[in-house]
């Protein structure tokens, strides 16, 4: 039934091939909370730990309550497979570590979150990753950073804090030409975009925000589109190619699909390499709390845009607000991208200039209703000031690179009724 559903609605209840629990026929899917899984017998055993069949080993790698998650959103992202991880920023270092090693590059995005900067910036250049920054505005600029030993392009579907919708398809289209995949962070935009359908071979999210929505629950997820074929360059992409000696000589980008039948050799060396060998994985626990989140989330996006463009039209008549920051208030090719690959709205991130750094802090001081998080997604309305936070560890030329400027504050916007946002918003601009 899984592969029949196509409405988000309907595929965050019942995506997953799941329809019951086979062994207890509970509609909600189990917390499978156990470590281990037993063998039927020692053929079996030694199938499983040498790829010649599927199924669970150690949780570490799979668990059933994971696995439901993951083909939900692989299902609601148009993707084949996923991989669940423990955080976010586990699911950015993987999607990245699964296509480099020590030598190789990748081109970014210069629109990014500040944690996913400094992992680029500084972690993984000392594991031997070059990350090269491409300003999206002009798509070329990825073209021009690219050489024989690029392995990926990245970039956020919706980046805060400057919210100019990627280049998606432009990028992408660049990047098949030299056999690079294009990785989307589509953690802003879940359901309202999707990265896969304009040429993205990777999505990824942190699902402690939208997805699962309700600040509770820390995790990650990576989604593998199933259309970038990995055996077609092999010089571009020698972890696909070249015989893997963890896994007796294993060449994952000619392998996975005559295993699997399908293209998702990047799915499965994520998970049969990097989480075994890494240990980032997500705690059923924490995958049952998230599911819960997924089953609503389709709803609380069109509840979040409706919100957050009331708030942005408030915002635009108050001459204290220096400059309001919105997917649609961009001006020429950045505005018409929004309006093309944003369907249903344009997202719950709310972005406003008050002049100054004093401003802007007494701003998030006086808020009474919005909590001052440093998270986005929530179910509820968040302010944060990024430029002292968020992205602290930031110079100057990157904050600015960034869209941050000293007075700039952060909103999300949650679900509350929009006039009970804005009257908070309203008080706090007049303190």
């Amino acid at each position: 039934m899984g592969n029949k559903i196509k409405n988000p609605e309907t595929i965050g209840l019942h995506g997953g091939e799941y329809r019951s629990d086979p062994a207890t026929t509970s509609v909600a899917v189990p917390i499978y909370q156990t470590t281990s899984y037993q063998f039927k017998d020692t053929k079996t055993a030694a199938n499983l730990f040498a790829l010649k069949e599927f199924g669970n080993i150690y949780t570490r790698i799979n668990n059933p309550t994971c696995d439901i998650l993951e083909k939900r959103v692989a299902a609601l992202e148009g993707g084949l497979a996923a991989v669940a991880v423990g955080s976010g920023q586990a699911a950015s270092a993987f999607c990245v570590q699964n296509v480099c090693q020590a030598g190789d590059n990748i081109v970014s995005s210069t629109d990014l979150y500040g944690g996913t900067v400094n992992l680029f910036k500084n972690t993984l250049r000392m594991q031997g990753i070059e990350v090269r920054f491409a300003d999206p505005k002009d798509p070329k600029n990825f073209e021009k950073l690219t050489d024989e030993k690029t392995r990926a392009y990245y970039g956020e579907s919706c980046p805060n804090p400057s919210l100019r919708i990627f280049p998606i398809k432009e990028v992408a289209d660049i990047g098949r030409k030299h056999g690079v995949p294009l990785i989307i962070d589509n953690t802003a935009a879940p359901v309202i975009c999707r990265p896969l359908e304009h040429g993205a071979a990777v999505v990824m999210h942190s699902l402690t925000k939208y997805i699962g929505g309700h600040g509770t629950t820390i995790g990650g997820i990576i989604v593998d589109g199933g259309n970038f074929d990995w055996a077609a360059n092999p010089k571009k992409q020698p972890l696909f190619n070249e015989p893997d000696p963890s896994y007796n000589g294993a060449i994952w980008g000619r392998d996975v699909p005559k295993m699997t039948g399908a293209n998702v050799a990047f799915a499965i060396r994520a998970r049969v390499v990097l989480l075994r060998d890494l240990g980032a994985p997500l705690s059923p626990f924490n995958a049952f709390q998230i599911i819960q989140g997924l089953e609503t989330v389709a709803i609380r996006m069109k509840q979040h845009c409706a919100n957050a463009e009331k708030v942005v039209k408030f915002l635009e008549t108050q001459k204290k607000v220096k400059n309001v920051i919105y997917p649609t208030n961009h001006q020429g090719e950045i505005r018409d991208r929004a309006k093309r690959y944003m369907k249903g709205g344009y997202g719950s991130l709310v972005g406003m200039d008050l002049g100054s750094l004093e401003a802007g802090s007494k701003f998030i001081n006086n808020l009474k209703l919005l909590y001052h998080v440093a998270n986005i997604g929530d179910a509820r309305s968040l302010a944060i000031h990024p430029a002292s936070t968020t992205h602290g560890q930031l110079n100057e030329k990157q904050l600015a690179e960034a869209g941050v400027t000293p007075g700039y504050v952060r909103l999300s916007i949650g679900i509350e009724h929009p006039d009970d946002i804005i009257a908070d918003i309203e008080q706090a601009l007049a303190a």
